[in-house]
């Protein structure tokens, strides 16, 4: 294939290299685990997947624009952590509810607090969410010390074990979330975001409103980050104010692997999701491979610092032919 192919190929299909993962990461796992397709099992995966992938959803909308939110783990544990407490084991559904709402809002907020910062006060993004991920993640301590508190049981199994059609929930939420990605592409605001990703002076100077762009993509993000929180919670019945710490790397090599540009201006949200799947699968054989748990911390370092180098690689390598 020519190289201009190739370019063509990948700037077309930015998920591809997500897909190409994501197979080979079946295929392994299916070596490890021969039940991976029974109907059991693949509830069980995607129901443990979901948070990870709504995360990614809301991580890739930043990035896209030119962006990063390194908070959106301390946004899980806060919300994990404010549950917890506020609802209780012996809590009512409708109370839980509330706080699920509750909950939402505070998502919300702090993605309010991270796009005012680095939208109209020009801070860069690594270094403010950087800093308000302390921020956060020392509010869900004050909330919740130390692991424990909880949801009540008979709400949280609507989560673990209601399967509407034998399906578990992520197989419904995860094409809504695509679908709307789909259209919001088609909108005006679609276009900003691709717009302001690729290059944010050009598109301030054809009157694109730049600053609400950008500070749009924060709430989003400290929305799907609240509601990853909520799913984590229902997951485990149980607080846990650093549950989210590991989370934010998760979900930034998931948005690499899903060919989403770190510089912006490339990418979408499907492939990023398909690399939080991948992601998830690569945990699975780390687990029944009997694999020390930190290689998938190392295997989510490798593939961040291979997307960033790439760039530079491929522009040494054509000036070294030419």
């Amino acid at each position: 294939m020519k190289r201009t192919s190739f370019q063509h190929l990948s700037l077309r299909y930015p998920y591809l290299l997500a897909l190409v993962l994501f197979i080979i990461a079946i295929l392994v796992n299916l070596y490890f685990q021969t039940s991976l397709f029974e109907p059991g099992t693949i509830n069980n995966n995607m129901r443990v997947f979901l948070p990870l992938v709504l995360l990614v959803a809301g991580e890739a909308v930043v990035i896209l624009a030119g962006g990063i939110d390194i908070s959106v783990g301390s946004i899980v544990s806060i919300v994990s952590a404010l549950l917890a407490t506020r609802v209780g084991i012996d809590g009512t559904p409708e109370k839980a509810l509330l706080w699920f709402g509750i909950a939402l809002l505070v998502g919300i907020v702090a993605g309010c607090f991270n796009g005012f910062f680095v939208a109209y006060l020009r801070l860069q993004p690594i270094i403010t969410t950087y800093a308000t991920s302390f921020l956060f993640g020392g509010m869900a301590l004050f909330i919740l010390p130390q692991p424990g508190g909880g949801i009540p049981a008979s709400v949280a199994n609507i989560y673990r074990t209601v399967m509407p059609l034998g399906l578990h929930w992520a197989f419904y939420v995860i094409p809504v979330l695509v679908l709307v990605w789909v259209l919001i592409r088609e909108t005006r605001y679609g276009r900003y975001l691709f717009a302001v990703g690729g290059k944010a002076q050009a598109a301030y100077e054809t009157a694109v409103p730049v600053n609400q762009v950008i500070f749009s993509t924060y709430v989003i993000s400290g929305l799907m980050a609240a509601l990853a929180g909520i799913c984590i919670i229902l997951l485990t019945g149980t607080g846990n104010p650093q549950i989210g710490e590991q989370m934010t790397l998760q979900a930034i090599t998931s948005v690499v692997i899903g060919g989403t540009a770190m510089s912006g201006g490339v990418g979408g949200i499907a492939g990023p999701i398909m690399g939080a799947v991948t992601l998830g699968i690569i945990k699975n054989i780390i687990s029944f491979a009997n694999i020390d748990t930190w290689w998938q911390t190392f295997v989510n370092a490798i593939i961040i610092v291979a997307a960033l180098a790439a760039p530079g690689v491929i522009s040494l390598f054509r000036r070294n032919r030419s």
